[in-house]
């Protein structure tokens, strides 16, 4: 069976950056420890007056398509992911494709185009939609454009405002593909929540510890799911494990629990069972809150073990390094955590082909997804080709009153014209309105 998965991966970050704890907590009257030590965050990416979804996607996509040496007629759909779509008909790709078309000599008229939603998930449940395609035989020799972009926007004063971000990643969904190959098998879990929604609305209605509880919920189910069809998994199967990342420190949460799942009935849990006992099992117990307690307990004592702290250390915390510093990107959060444990791999000269990923997706509403990837022999020449360093130490950093105009610039309901904060080159823009009310954009070179 030939390997289908992504062949190459780009990043594009908004052109304005936020610095949390030198300027977000002052003006809070906060602790800069809350922001940089509590939820993990050093910075987050804003798009400048002229960026929004489309310019940010088209801009990633260019740039794959050029790195790649690709045209219009090598790509047989386009599929954009995003939570922070502005027409509730027209969808992002069709825009994107139009950027593109700006550029190129061939048009993307052959080419399927769609637009998923389901929150932060949905770019993963867009590399399925091409991944399946593939597998179908329906591609014809061409490949998949899939890209996940958002502009992370709360309300001022929203419990959210710190984990805003803004940015896209562009992958190439492809046959024998140079950086990873998906998994056939795939574990979810899923159910109706109400954690985080946007029901007609920007900015997002948020259960804060309600979020967190369903999005370990979920990934647990997904995870037990995947187990159903691939087998057990064990903590020496993967090098590492990059989650869906709202913040880092909701991944610390997931990490935990992931741990004492794949170590459970192991030679790890035997090594740590005179140090801090064997993990509570549920029919030991006479009731749940006996059982929940225990399990409190046992989680308290297993997060200040050497053992965990190595495997966080070696496994999850290089995934968190790009979204330090960008915040939460929606849709291409896990994506950027995938590139982010690449990067790390490739500038700490570790030889991973042949390994495996395990990826561990989320999208509130809700539903997880795990699935495995296994690291291809062309993934370090594809990583080593990403611009992410250069892009994240040219972003404007903003005062506070810039932050407060190009909040106010973003925000749906205000109309709010104001200056750029950077000089656009070598990328879509933003150009006004059209007879219809829809988005114009053009291209500066």
């Amino acid at each position: 069976m030939t390997a289908v998965g992504i062949d190459a991966v780009e990043i594009w970050t908004g052109n304005l950056k936020l610095d949390l704890p030198g300027t977000f907590a002052p003006e809070k009257g906060e602790d800069p420890e809350k922001y940089t030590k509590g939820l993990g965050l050093n910075a987050s990416s804003f798009p400048d007056s002229y960026e929004d979804i489309v310019t940010m996607g088209a801009n990633a996509a260019h740039r794959l398509m050029e790195r790649k040496g690709l045209e219009p007629d090598d790509i047989g759909r386009i599929d954009v992911a995003t939570e922070s779509a502005f027409d509730n008909s027209k969808p992002v790709s069709t825009y994107v494709a139009g950027c593109l078309e700006q550029v190129y000599e061939g048009d993307f008229h052959h080419a399927n185009k769609g637009e998923r939603k389901f929150a932060c998930i949905a770019g993963t449940q867009s590399l399925d939609d091409a991944y399946n395609w593939i597998r179908a035989g329906r591609n014809r020799g061409r490949s998949a454009l899939v890209i996940a972009t958002d502009t992370a926007l709360y309300a001022r004063g929203d419990d959210g405002e710190a984990t805003q971000g803004a940015g896209a990643v562009a992958m190439l969904i492809s046959e024998d593909p140079n950086l990873v190959e998906l998994s056939a098998e795939q574990g979810y879990g899923s159910a109706d929540e109400t954690d985080f929604l946007k029901p007609n609305q920007q900015f997002p209605s948020v259960d804060g510890k309600r979020s967190v509880q369903v999005y370990l919920a979920r990934m647990r189910e997904a995870l037990e799911d995947f187990e159903s069809v691939a087998g057990e998994v064990h903590e020496e199967d993967f090098v590492y494990a990059p989650f869906h990342t709202p913040f880092p420190g909701m991944v610390r949460k997931a990490a935990l629990l992931a741990f004492r799942h794949v170590t459970r009935d192991t030679e790890v849990e035997d090594e740590l069972a005179d140090e801090i006992g064997r993990q509570p099992r549920p029919e030991a117990f006479d009731s749940d809150d006996d059982y929940r307690d225990a399990l409190r307990e046992y989680m308290d004592l297993l997060k200040d073990t050497d053992r965990y702290a190595e495997w966080y250390d070696t496994t999850i915390d290089p995934t968190l390094t790009i979204s330090r510093e960008v915040g939460n990107w929606y849709t291409g959060s896990v994506h950027v955590a995938r590139a982010s444990a690449l990067k790390h791999a490739l500038e700490n000269d570790r030889d991973l082909a042949g390994t495996k990923l395990l990826v561990g997706s989320y999208g509130s509403g809700a539903q997880a997804e795990i699935h495995a990837e296994t690291i291809r022999e062309g993934w370090a020449e594809e990583i080593d080709a990403l611009n992410v360093d250069a892009q994240l130490a040219e972003r404007y950093e903003m005062e506070w009153a810039d932050y407060e105009e190009i909040h106010d610039a973003h925000n749906h309901e205000m109309d709010v014209d104001i200056e750029e904060f950077t000089t656009p080159s070598e990328e879509f823009v933003f150009d006004g309105w059209g007879r219809m009310g829809e988005r114009k954009y053009r291209y500066v070179d």
